[in-house]
């Protein structure tokens, strides 16, 4: 465990592979920081579109919703940053220098000091898109903090002062979100289109929502019991 503490910070970019994932990893943190003044941008890197069970949606349908889904969630976060879709094919991201140039150039914009994504590093991860989102958000970091990578894009280079990898096997890190959990969960059931997949229909069943609900509090105290902390989000701290 580290004692290392950081200040809220005055910027903060989250990088998700899909709408939502930033909300389950981080959504307290971001949400009591926003209250403290930092602007929350979120940058979503594909566009969600095979995130349903049901077999009568179309992929552009959902990939709509979930973009309406996501403004919802990032207003209740109070993310008042930018909120950017690259709009890459859902479980189809690969992990290219592409990729990492796009996400560098984002930082290069938006200048956070904290950035926020997926542990590219977590044993078993089972989604390609959240491998391959970790390595670029990594990767994209160390391209904007030194001037010779992509230098056609026009712009100062810039070091954010930490990363928070969400999901870690080895968290050493931990934000206390006991004040705004309850914001978290209702930024998540913005996501209505995931109810089914990953909510158990919270958003439309009783029993579900308090399922999630429960499962969500069990887990949030889980996270925060190494710290001390009532409910917490943990992270892999890194300084790049």
């Amino acid at each position: 465990m580290t004692n290392e503490r950081l200040s809220t910070p005055k910027r903060a970019l989250t990088i998700g592979a899909h709408p939502d994932d930033a909300e389950f990893g981080s959504g307290g943190t971001l949400a009591r920081w926003a209250q403290e003044g930092c602007e929350v941008s979120m940058l979503v890197v594909t566009d969600g579109s095979k995130g349903s069970w049901d077999p009568d949606i179309a992929p552009d349908q959902l990939a709509r919703s979930r973009i309406e889904e996501q403004e919802k969630a990032a207003a209740v976060l109070g993310a008042k940053g930018e909120l950017v879709h690259l709009g890459h094919v859902d479980g189809e991201l690969e992990y290219s220098m592409e990729l990492r140039r796009q996400l560098c150039m984002w930082i290069r914009r938006l200048r956070p000091e904290v950035v926020l994504s997926h542990d590219p590093w977590r044993r078993y991860m089972l989604h390609p898109d959240h491998r391959a989102t970790g390595w670029g958000a990594i990767d994209g970091v160390v391209a904007a903090r030194d001037h010779l990578f992509f230098p056609e894009l026009g712009l100062e280079k810039h070091r954010p002062e930490a990363i928070l990898l969400w999901g870690a096997d080895e968290p050493d890190y931990w934000e206390d979100i006991s004040s705004t959990f309850d914001q978290k969960i209702e930024a998540l059931l913005c996501h209505s289109s995931q109810a089914e997949t990953s909510m158990h229909k919270a958003d439309t069943d009783e029993d579900g929502r308090t399922q999630f609900l429960n499962r969500m509090r069990d887990w949030a105290r889980a996270q925060g019991e190494a710290a001390g902390l009532e409910r917490a989000e943990s992270f892999k701290l890194l300084r790049p």
